[in-house]
Order: C-alpha cells, then structure tokens, then sequence
C-alpha cells in the first residue's frame, strides 16, 4: 500500500538563499560574521526539533480555570507545551534584548528581526506576546517615566527566562478596535492617591503576561482619544493575585488558537500613567509602530514557511508520471508564490533597517518621516500577500492541504490575522494617506527609488525599476492633486501601489547585487517576474 511521505524543513537559515544574500548585502561583514552562528543554530532547531514539537503539540490550546475546588476565582491560564518552551527560548535568545543593548547599533533591528524571522513559523504565533512586549519596552524607554522605565524594562528585556516578563496592549473594546477614541474604560484615583482602572476589555492577547500597557479615560477627561491616558499596569500581584482584573472567557477564534486571547472586567485594576493624563493614543503609537514592523516580519516568515514545505512535498510527490516538481504548471504556481515573498521580504527588511537607524539616532529627518508613511504601507501590503502565499501553498498539497493532521491548515488560519491585527487594511491605508500629507515623506520615497535607479546596470532591472517610480509617481501625484474624497476612495489602491512599487524596486537593487557578485539569479528572476505583476490593484 503506497503512503505519501510528508515534507520535510531542514536547517531553516542554511536553505534560505533570500535572507543569506540580503543579509550579505545590507550588513557590514563583521556584524554578518558575528551574528551567523546565531542564525544557524536558530535554523537548525527551528526546522528540526523545534517544528517536530510544534506538530506533536498541533492540538494543544491553551486553558482558562475560572475557580478553584474551594470557590476562589483563580482565573488560572495554563498555556500550551509548544509556548512554555518559547518563552525561554526567546529570553535565552535575546528576541527582544537584541535592540536594547545595541551591539551592532543601527543593524541592531536587522540582527533581531533576521532571527524572529527563523523562530516565529515553528512557535505557533508566540511572537504576538513578543511583539506587543517589544512595543511596550520601546514605550516606556522613551516616556520619560523613569521609575516605570527601570521597573519594568530590565524584566522585558532580560535574557534570564526567570527574569524575562511579556506584555499585553490592551486597546479594543466592544465599541471597536480601531476607532479606540470610542474606548469606555475609566480611570478614578481612590482615597490613597492610585489610579484604578474600571471597564471591559474585549480582546485582549496573551493574558499570560505579567504586565501590560492599556487605554483609560481619567474621570473629567473629554471623550475621544484625546481625553484617553496611556496606563501601566502589572497583571497579578507578588501572591499571584489578579490585580481587579476578571478573566470573563478566552476567545474562539478562527486562528492563533494558541494565543491566549481573552475578555477581560477591570474592576479596580491599580495602574500607574505612563505620560501624562492625556494623549494616549498618541502615546501608545510608539508601540504600534514596532508591532506593526513585527506583524510585517511574521508575514515575510510564514510565506517562506509556506513555500519551504510546498517545494519540499513537490519533490517527494510522484503523479501523472513524474514528481511534482518536473511539471512545468507546478513550477510556475511555485515561482510565483516565490516571487510574492521575495518582494515582501525585502520591502519588510527595509523598513526594519530604518526602524533600527531612527531608534540609533542614526536617520535622517526624511527617513523618519519615511518610516512613519512605510510602517503602515509595509503592514497592510504584506499581510495581503501572506494570506494569498498560504492559500495557494495549501492547493499545493492538494487534499493533505485541507486535512488537519498534517498541520497545513493553520498557516493560513494564522496567516488570516495578519491583515486584521493592528489595524485593518483599509484603516491602515488611510493612516499611510495621513502621513503622506504630513511632510516629504512621498518625496523621500519616490527619491529612494530614483537613487536605486541610478545604480541599475543591468537593462532589464533599470527598466523595472523605472516602471516602479512611474506607479509611484501616479500615487504621489493623486495625493497631491486628487479630491479628498477620491482619495479616500482609492487610498487602499494609492498604499498598495506604493508598497508593491517600493518593492519592485528594493528587489531590483538585490538582484542587480546579485548580479555583481556573482550570486544565485534567482532574485533576478524574482525581480523580473515581480515587474510584470499587478503593482497598485489598478491605480493608473
């Protein structure tokens, strides 16, 4: 009786040429040199032992027990095996220590990010808590709030896994997620000076924290985000006591079934304001910043996960007389998934460099108004691509695709929260239209590609890369000419032409790298196929 073999990931940094030749690009070769070992061993446990873990674990989901035996609520959540040995991993690792120490400077964010990129597809999404704990320790470092700064910060970015602390960011409530103007949780100072916290949380992610930055309006502060104040606070006490918090329910979601997603009641939850008694969602915006860069880093790696195990089954799966990956259909289903990630993968990592050259102190005044138009662009363009690679990598399977044992379906479950979380597509398309009326920052876009152009030797590459700063242009200039309401209207079209263009253009500069050095073609091929694709969803 014939049985399909299933596929198999070996050492996941040794057989990614796309992150080995953009790092061998981008860094400065002593910090390549010092960080490859690290990267090795990420890819070796992440391919190997680490996703073996993952599929034993595949049912595992996390577990709310409101009451002990004796009636006192506990409120107890016990995580899944796969994400009690994340945690130490990402401590030990220094997944989020990396930044803060800064031992490569601007290239700091680079060295972090390149081994999230490794560890995320095989941790289940551990990298929600990490992300939003990321964000916290980079709000609370620049907040000027000193004691909550050496309070919390050595925990959030401690390599000691007994030191190390995750943190929530609680925002949505029933009223919305977005629109968090709308928030109706309350702060009231009681008779000792404190401030507590009352109100209901609707989603909030990893409730396994110790801690957690969150919105409330103090009692008299007018209604709209104005009148919100950003507030810390821990989630149980030195007993292990919730802080007055009530954990109503886990969400049943459609994926990230192991992110512990809950509905929380504060009721008299102490919390300490971060900056201020206003302006919180302002505030906060530090921390949506580096989530979003994170979300944006998951989708790059869950594409390349997805691709990994499709080429991997191509050649172990024999039908119609030879393996899959001799039919010429299946190679050019392949080379297009192939190419989605490649330009989602360079556009996300360009971000991450200027994400770690504004936090070095190292950007220029255009390139931080850069990352404030790029941030939201970047999100938005490759969570769309993730959701389009999983699908497709799913019908590369055929029937085994759709069958849980296999584990296959989860990438694309997981995948479908990447255009959701940390705001929609549509909301982040008119959060990049904000920012391209507040300053150069188009200009400082559209001049990046023509400095890329300028560098093109190769006739084909500089003919793509012409074709991108003419789709960027047809943006730039209904920004700067179109009515208000029509660029409304096509701000989803004006943000995906611009991060799809500035994308063609950052792989044209790697494959004409490539080229130079004598490197593997296939980022040519990428940039010349990614060229004839659809840039703006119609944008002329």
């Amino acid at each position: 009786m014939f049985n399909q073999s299933p596929p198999q990931l070996g050492n996941q940094f040794d057989d990614d040429p796309v992150l080995r030749s953009y790092l061998a690009r981008a860094l400065p070769p002593e910090v390549y040199g010092s960080i490859e070992s690290e990267l090795k061993e990420m890819g070796a446990m992440t391919g190997g032992p680490l996703y073996q873990f993952q599929l034993a674990d595949r049912k595992s989901e996390p577990v709310h027990t409101p009451w002990d035996a004796w009636g006192n609520r506990i409120d107890q959540i016990e995580l899944t095996p796969l994400w009690r040995a994340a945690e130490p991993l990402a401590a030990r690792s220094g997944l989020i220590a990396i930044p803060y120490e800064r031992q490569h400077g601007a290239w700091s964010r680079v060295h972090q990010f390149a081994l999230v990129y490794l560890f995320t597809p095989s941790t289940d999404v551990y990298s929600c808590p990490l992300a939003m704990t990321d964000g916290a320790a980079r709000t609370l470092s620049i907040s000027g709030n000193q004691a909550l700064a050496e309070r919390a910060l050595p925990h959030m970015t401690s390599r000691d896994p007994k030191q190390f602390w995750t943190s929530g960011q609680w925002m949505t409530e029933s009223t919305g997620g977005s629109d968090v103007g709308l928030s109706e949780t309350t702060a009231r100072q009681d008779s000792d000076g404190r401030w507590r916290l009352y109100g209901r949380k609707w989603f909030t992610s990893a409730i396994g924290s110790q801690m957690a930055l969150t919105l409330a309006r103090p009692d008299g502060n007018p209604r709209g985000g104005k009148g919100l104040a950003l507030f810390y606070l821990e989630v149980r006490d030195e007993a292990g006591k919730l802080n007055g918090i009530a954990v109503n329910r886990l969400k049943d979601k459609l994926g990230t079934r192991k992110v512990p997603t809950a509905e929380l009641t504060l009721d008299g939850a102490i919390a300490t304001p971060v900056i201020g008694l206003g302006d919180g969602v302002k505030n906060i915006a530090p921390m949506l910043n580096v989530t979003r860069t994170w979300n944006s880093v998951t989708s790059a790696a869950y594409m390349r996960r997805a691709i990994a195990l499709a080429r991997d089954y191509a050649s172990r799966r024999f039908a119609f007389g030879s393996m899959l990956s001799e039919k010429p259909l299946h190679l050019e289903t392949l080379a297009g998934m192939q190419t989605e990630f490649e330009a989602a993968f360079h556009l996300t990592f360009f971000l991450v460099e200027l994400l770690g050259k504004t936090e070095a102190g190292a950007a220029s005044e255009s390139e931080g108004e850069l990352l404030r138009l790029l941030t939201p662009i970047v999100k938005l363009t490759t969570a769309k691509q993730c959701v389009a690679v999983c699908s497709e990598a799913l019908e590369c399977f055929g029937g085994a695709g759709y069958v849980e044992d296999t584990g296959l379906p989860a990438l694309l479950r997981d995948a479908q929260v990447l255009p959701i979380w940390e705001g929609t597509t549509n909301v982040l398309a008119l959060d990049a239209l904000r920012a391209a009326h507040g300053g150069n920052a188009l200009h400082s876009m559209v001049a990046e590609v023509a400095a890329i152009a300028g560098k093109m030797r190769d006739s084909d590459l500089k003919s793509a890369v012409t074709q991108a700063r003419e789709m960027m242009e047809s943006a730039r200039r209904m920004v700067a000419h179109a009515p208000s309401g029509e660029q409304e209207r096509n701000a989803r079209r004006i943000a995906l032409t611009l991060g799809r263009s500035l994308a063609l253009a950052l792989l044209c500069a790697q494959a004409q790298w490539s080229l130079d050095s004598g490197q593997e073609p296939s980022s040519t091929a990428a940039a010349r196929r990614f060229r004839i694709a659809d840039l703006g969803g119609g944008l002329v």
